[in-house]
């Protein structure tokens, strides 16, 4: 049975990534790429659709212990389990070496203190635990194959078969080392070269160690910061500088319901923001390699902007659903692919132009196509920003006026026209100032109740929404305007649960709202971060600073989160761990540093 969300540790390499439990199963591998095939997806299901599990051997008809203590080593993405056991402590030591040949997942079991039995099981299922693999020996090594995939499994330790399952069972003793390894190959290809796992766990640290080294945030939440920042390069797929917004698909926003979506792709919305708030830490070569990746992705079609695309920029992303996996806690359907890819949500073409204009200003080397492409998303704009559309939340309901997409329509317009105001650009500037000045009317008059003093979550309505926070943060309006500080407390009223985190906007319960969709979903932890920012901005930043704090407490014991908090069974929901909540999280950081709205 899968674990709490929560109860999972990221391991990566930069091109995928594997859930851990604390139980030590790693219940989530796509190999050889996020967007692959699972070859564990028991997170999704049931044992029988594929898991390892390395820890104490216990009796058959118990549950197996969980790790007493488990930490990264570092900062790094190292994860270090120990198990007290009634003979003594264990030690296991996952991870996975960024790649120079085969992906590979290498465990390294060591003894601390007495005589540890300990068991390995290897269940292998390919294609999201639907295929099971031939298994079979090859030169003195385990290998499964199933059509293109092969997956090679090595160890010191003596392995057999059992109920198409592979175990080891050993005992360490103090001092002893004994590691496992699995590494993928296509199958038609010669079988990947040995593992060495020591000198691998070597490199992956310095690897690490160096990375962090060039972070050049130090203030009081060094550590949240850092963490989230280990986290949003491990959601990065190397080989392309495509970013994924979470490396899991069908992690329920409401347990037992329908909002269960694939995020294992590159939205354009989620990586902007990525890229900024590691531009705003020091990492510029992660935001060049993104730069490069929008304009390959985007490449001759910039009027089709679309608002996700594959980790290598692929354009078709169809949705299907996996009906022989019975979905997290029985949340159903399981979805691979996702259908949003060709919604039109106009805020992209805000967030898209806002992170190329950070790379501008913060002196990311000047990319002429760069300019070009930001040029045409305007001209794009300025026939359809009057256009309804889906939104930011990809709402699956009719397109609407969102207020949100006008304001990072302003957004968009805005700083292209201080990109040509610079020197760098040429375009009709005074036509594009016009172009503003009607956006920002239109907002202004259209989408803010004056009897409420409220912007809204669109046109005619009456709903609020969480994203209306960014309005101060966009510089569509500054912080003390009567407006700002009156939409900010009226989500505060209506948005909040009864712990303080913000809700999206208003869902119906089994009644279909605005999303389209049946159920309820958590508190959005990005959009509490927004409000912690925004009462920093309007100057209640004590207020910030404990909601910034309480915030951080949803952190697993490893600083991972999660998409959302269900405020009800006070827990983690969503698909995990969530760039979208991991970028706010810095942001909000560096904000309260530069304010000194901190405690201590």
């Amino acid at each position: 049975m899968a674990g709490r969300i929560e109860d999972y540790a990221l391991i990566g390499d930069m091109q995928t990534a594997a859930l851990v439990c604390r139980d030590g199963t790693v219940d989530w591998l796509c190999l050889p790429r996020f967007d692959s095939h699972a070859i564990f997806a028991g997170l999704l299901g049931t044992e029988e659709h594929g898991f390892w599990r390395l820890g104490p051997a216990h009796a058959a008809d118990a549950e197996p212990p969980t790790a007493a203590r488990r930490t990264y080593r570092g900062d790094s993405l190292i994860l270090e389990s120990e198990w007290d056991t009634p003979r003594g402590t264990v030690r296991v030591t996952d991870f996975m070496p960024p790649r120079d040949g085969a992906p590979q997942l290498i465990r390294i079991v060591e003894g601390v203190t007495g005589r540890v039995p300990m068991r390995s099981a290897l269940r292998m299922r390919f294609s999201y635990g639907r295929v099971v693999p031939w298994v079979h020996k090859h030169d003195g090594r385990t290998v499964a194959v199933a059509g293109p995939d092969s997956v090679w499994f090595d160890t010191s330790a003596e392995t057999y078969g059992k109920a198409l399952t592979t175990y080891a069972d050993f005992t360490v003793a103090p001092g002893d080392r004994i590691a496992f390894t699995i590494s993928w190959e296509p199958s038609h290809k010669e079988p990947p070269a040995m593992p060495e796992p020591e000198a691998s766990l070597e490199a992956t640290e310095s690897f690490w160690r160096e990375w962090v080294e060039q972070c050049t945030y130090h203030g009081p939440y060094r550590e949240a910061v850092v963490r989230s920042l280990i986290t949003l390069k491990a959601l990065t797929y190397a080989p392309t500088g495509g970013i994924v917004a979470a490396p899991t698909t069908s992690l329920p926003e409401d347990i037992g319901g329908v909002r269960n979506w694939d995020y294992r792709y590159t939205w354009l919305r989620d990586a902007a923001i990525t890229l900024s708030s590691l531009l705003r830490t020091g990492y510029r070569d992660e935001a060049r390699a993104w730069r490069e990746w929008l304009l390959r992705a985007v490449a001759g079609d910039p009027e089709n902007l679309q608002i996700m695309y594959g980790i290598a920029g692929e354009r078709e992303l169809g949705e299907a659903e996996l009906d022989w996996l019975p979905g997290y806690e029985d949340s159903a359907p399981v979805r691979v692919g996702n259908g949003a890819a060709h919604q039109l949500q106009l805020d992209v073409y805000g967030e898209v132009t806002e992170a190329l204009h950070l790379a501008h200003m913060t002196g990311l080397a000047r990319n002429d196509y760069a300019s070009l492409l930001q040029l045409k998303l305007i001209r794009y704009l300025e026939d359809h920003w009057d256009e309804p559309d889906e939104g930011i939340w990809e709402v699956r309901g009719p397109r609407r006026h969102f207020v949100h997409s006008k304001v990072m329509a302003w957004v968009a317009v805005d700083r292209t026209i201080k990109l040509i105001e610079s020197g760098d650009a040429d375009g009709p500037l005074e036509r594009w100032r016009e172009l503003r000045d009607d956006i920002h009317r239109d907002v202004c008059e259209k989408g803010y109740d004056k009897e409420r003093n409220t912007f809204t979550q669109s046109y005619g309505s009456k709903e609020l929404d969480a994203s209306l926070l960014l309005i101060p943060q966009m510089g569509f309006l500054p912080p003390d305007d009567k407006r700002v500080i009156g939409t900010i407390e009226a989500i505060q009223r209506e948005l909040s649960t009864p712990d303080g985190f913000i809700l999206r906007y208003p869902t119906e319960g089994e009644q279909e709202g605005v999303d389209g969709l049946p159920g309820d979903e958590g508190a959005f932890l990005a959009c509490s971060f927004w409000m912690a920012d925004d009462l920093a901005m309007i100057g209640r930043v004590d207020e910030a600073r404990k909601l910034f704090e309480k915030l951080l407490s949803l952190r697993n014991d490893l600083g991972l989160l999660a998409e959302e908090w269900d405020p009800v069974r006070q827990r983690q929901v969503g698909n995990f761990p969530q760039a979208f909540s991991h970028v706010p999280l810095i942001d909000t950081a560096l904000r309260l540093t530069a304010s000194g709205a901190y405690g201590g």
